[in-house]
């Protein structure tokens, strides 16, 4: 049952009207059009089956989630918990089918045992506690990331091959996470259509207090609604996962905004009542075809968030503007006779001018990639730290030197979006793809991927597990690590107090840097680190976190950061403390931290020349471009910088 078909009102006569009502009708579909056939005109790389695949791959994610968030939305709810559930669900798989030996199918079975209970206390706490749906779902967002990181020790874990395969193609072409999409789409369409459950959404939905009244049991129609949500966020785990090689404890980090926004694209309302899963599904695509052509046209992933956000505000305005137009949401089962063979005419009129537009444009790029030799990508774990900001930079003018074309992303530290981004790059035809990966073993299957297409791959910074790189441009993480314990130990005199943060838990670098610190302080027995707490590698965290730590251990006499950004929040916090009574230790040796070091305040700071690392880099991806042998491995020295030697290094 569709009951957000909508009626027709009358006063809109003659053909103009009718297109007019047929858009309003279906603005969603009208906006994928559009974005389909811009694309097409703006970008050649995009109209590809290759691409058209990798959008799908790309969508599969968010419209898993986004189905089962419709269930929660049609009924007036909010499930914000749906991203952390989807990690925690795959690293319960994971974790019980490799660290345990548990059966796969059994392991299987529960990740989504995992996700219906996470739904059910959801469900409980809003349906029973009477707490708002936003507060239980918020409360479940942080529990259930905790727990994945609690189980994992924040290391991502190999994921079962035989459940990998679920990130594979069928018969080399077809992506299994696209029929994944199309199966768990099918399925919401018909729990929404065609079930009790479904037609008890849309009551509860459209007035809760009239539902309860007509006998409806809207208490524990709402426990089963949450469960619905959190079986669609275990599969939807279950497949990142595979696509990832690995369940990462990160994974999935604000998907559920996506998910939620892929919704109210698709036509539902945050008051409830209305929604379709096709609509969903519209809006999932919406979302996965403005980032995969934005990347395609060298957009700024900050300018993306942007435009994604304007996307958002303008759905919802069209929707008010539909509603103020006349149109408006028909009863639950009262739906016009005839409006499912109608809508699918619809769809099926869609098509055939879509295709017909982009078949007309596509004239338009016949021969544009005759340069595809000299057009390079580099896909940065983030550019929300200086350092990586820094290779950027070296990068990029080693590239304009060159005559080069790089295409610069910023995966914002999420393996799954650095896969997306690589996946982009392969099938736009670059020359030579360079990486500097958020995860090691998450982004081996993409680093295949480019391999089997002939397209050279250089990883820096960070290396790719299991997979064939030309060459890793690289400094030796660990080696920094151990330089940064024995330079605080020996500033202390072998003896005091110390206290590390750690980087965002997850991430190799903060892994290696952490096993050098270990590695580095066991030659120094006097030496105790008497607290160790992430910070993300952001300054802010830095700052908060040792202030706390400095509540419990105000004696501490030295601090040891993974980078300089958590060394500069740990200065803030220090006072007057810095550089005096305490002595604290950086890595990277960004420009902030090396005026740090400079003034006084930062003791040191392991500088790993991230300039020289990214022109490094386009220079190798060139030879290999080329022909010419590269070295397997390319170290780039790190250097310990301190007062006496900062005025002559230069990063």
């Amino acid at each position: 049952m569709a009951t957000d078909t909508l009626k027709r009102t009358p006063g809109a006569g003659g053909s103009a009207g009718a297109v007019r009502r047929l858009l309003l009708e279906n603005g969603a579909l009208t906006a994928l059009i559009v974005l389909v056939i811009a694309m097409s005109a703006l970008s050649g790389d995009f109209l590809t089956t290759d691409n058209l695949l990798n959008v799908g791959v790309q969508a599969a994610v968010t419209a898993v989630l986004a189905f089962g968030v419709t269930f929660v939305i049609v009924s007036a709810g909010i499930d914000l918990s749906v991203g952390s559930v989807a990690a925690l669900s795959a690293t319960v798989l994971a974790w019980t089918a490799t660290s345990h030996g548990v059966p796969v199918l059994i392991a299987v079975l529960l990740a989504v045992a995992t996700g219906i209970a996470a739904g059910l206390v959801n469900g409980f706490l809003i349906a029973y506690g009477k707490l708002p749906p936003f507060i239980a779902t918020l409360a479940m967002l942080s529990v259930a990331r905790g727990l994945s990181l609690v189980i994992s020790e924040g290391s991502p874990i190999p994921f079962p091959d035989s459940v990998s395969h679920l990130g594979d193609t069928l018969g080399g072409w077809l992506p299994v996470p696209v029929l994944v999409m199309i199966v768990m789409g099918l399925i919401a369409a018909f729990v929404l259509g065609r079930t009790y459950i479904g037609r008890s959404m849309y009551a509860i939905g459209g007035n809760e207090e009239a539902a309860r009244l007509s006998g409806l049991r809207v208490k524990k129609q709402k426990l089963a609604i949450y469960a619905l949500s959190g079986v669609f966020a275990a599969v939807a785990g279950i497949v990142l996962a595979s696509r990832l090689s690995s369940a990462q404890p990160q994974a999935a980090d604000g998907y559920e905004l996506d998910a939620i926004a892929a919704v109210v694209i698709g036509g539902a309302s945050l008051a409830g009542g209305t929604g379709k899963a096709s609509g969903t599904l519209i809006g999932a695509l919406i979302l996965a075809v403005l980032r995969n052509g934005l990347n395609l046209l060298n957009v700024s992933a900050f300018w993306q968030q942007v435009v994604i956000g304007v996307v958002i505000a303008l759905a919802v305005l069209f929707d008010t503007l539909r509603r103020k137009a006349g149109a408006t949401p028909v009863a639950a089962g009262t739906g016009a006779g005839g409006g499912k063979g109608k809508q699918a005419g619809t769809y099926a009129l869609a098509a055939v001018v879509t295709v017909a537009i982009v078949g007309a444009t596509s004239f338009l790029h016949n021969g544009s990639s005759a340069s595809a030799d000299r057009k390079m990508g580099l896909s940065l774990s983030t550019l929300n730290n200086p350092f990586f900001v820094q290779i950027r930079a070296g990068a990029q003018a080693e590239a304009k030197k060159q005559g080069v074309d790089l295409t610069v992303t910023d995966a914002q530290n999420d393996a799954s979006q650095q896969a997306n981004q690589l996946q982009n790059f392969t099938s736009s035809g670059v020359g030579a793809i360079i990486v500097n990966p958020v995860d090691s073993d998450a982004a081996s299957n993409s680093v295949k991927a480019a391999d089997k297409a002939d397209i050279p791959v250089i990883a820096v910074d960070r290396g790719v597990n299991n997979a064939k790189t030309e060459a890793l441009v690289a400094s030796d993480n660990v080696a920094g690590g151990e330089l940064a314990a024995k330079s605080i130990a020996e500033k202390l005199g072998g003896k005091g107090k110390i206290v590390i943060l750690q980087g965002q838990a997850g991430t190799s670098a903060a892994r290696e840097r952490a096993q050098g610190f270990e590695n580095g302080l066991n030659a120094f027995p006097g030496i105790q680190v008497v607290a160790q707490q992430p910070a993300d590698f952001d300054r802010t965290k830095g700052l908060d976190v040792m202030s706390n730590l400095l509540q419990a251990h105000p004696d501490v006499q030295g601090v040891i950061a993974a980078n300089d950004e958590m060394a500069l929040g740990a200065i803030k916090a220090l006072g007057s403390k810095a550089g005096k009574s305490v002595s604290v230790v950086g890595f990277d040796g960004t420009p902030d931290g090396l005026k740090a070091v400079e003034g006084g305040s930062l003791y040191a700071s392991v500088a790993q020349q991230p300039t020289q690392l990214g022109r490094i880099a386009v220079d190798n991806a060139l030879r290999a471009l080329d022909g010419e042998k590269v070295q397997q491995t390319v170290k780039v020295p790190v250097k310990v910088v301190t007062k006496e030697n900062v005025a002559g290094f230069s990063g």
